[in-house]
């Protein structure tokens, strides 16, 4: 069994390190998932009739995106360090699938951005409209959060301040103005960082073949 070139070893830690900020930023996906899902300021929206579906199903979208990516990643830094070509190819199969995915994401969004900015409209109204009628703690803290966040106030133009809930300041805009102007002016750099990542996911592929193929050659050779 002859050992990798000095080439194919630059792939091999290439990979590796490749792999280990995509399980770096599934870990950080998978964390933010279930923050949002148990955090005491987003609690409340999974509870009662009314809690909007659309909020939700994002969240546990995230948290399997996260676990996903984190297998995924863990998968190449064990294939590459192991020098592996059936985790290397299992790995290689992963990202066609989630790049794929990512693809197909894209064109749906890019086709209905305008029903994907009405449908987060709706929830940010649900939301208020609910903390207006409750007045409970949990979903205060929740519109708070959201409208800090968003540095906005209500769904009303023009706004009709809430000290409770809204930032400080002269010139504070409706959330749904906010959100809209929001989606609008950073579509193009939503798709610009998933195309990015897309490249970086196809280099990615790329480098497990080309591993995967150089150590089964390194091993036919006595």
């Amino acid at each position: 069994m002859a050992a990798l070139t000095g080439g194919d070893k630059c792939f091999k830690y290439l990979l590796f390190t490749f792999n280990f900020i995509f399980w770096l930023a599934g870990t950080g996906v998978f964390a933010v998932g279930l923050w949002l899902r148990f955090d005491s300021k987003t609690k409340a929206l999974f509870e009662g009739e009314g809690a909007p579906s659309m909020f939700f199903t994002g969240i546990y979208i995230l948290i399997v995106a996260g676990a996903l990516m984190m297998v995924v990643g863990f998968l190449g830094c064990c294939g590459a360090i192991q020098e592996s070509p059936c985790m290397l190819e299992l790995f290689f199969s992963f990202l066609l699938i989630i790049l794929a995915i990512q693809v197909a994401a894209g064109i749906w969004a890019y086709f209905n951005k305008d029903k994907v900015v009405l449908n987060i409209l709706v929830v940010y109204s649900e939301i208020h409209k609910q903390y207006t009628a409750t007045k409970s703690e949990a979903m205060k803290q929740t519109v708070h959060h959201i409208q800090h966040t968003l540095n906005c106030c209500g769904p009303d133009e023009p706004v009709v301040y809430d000290h409770d809930t809204c930032p400080k300041g002269e010139s504070i805009k409706s959330c749904l103005t906010v959100i809209v102007n929001l989606f609008t002016s950073k579509f193009l750099i939503i798709g610009g960082v998933g195309i990015g990542i897309g490249v970086i996911m196809i280099f990615g592929m790329i480098f497990s073949m080309m591993l995967s193929c150089a150590i089964r050659k390194s091993r036919q050779v006595v």
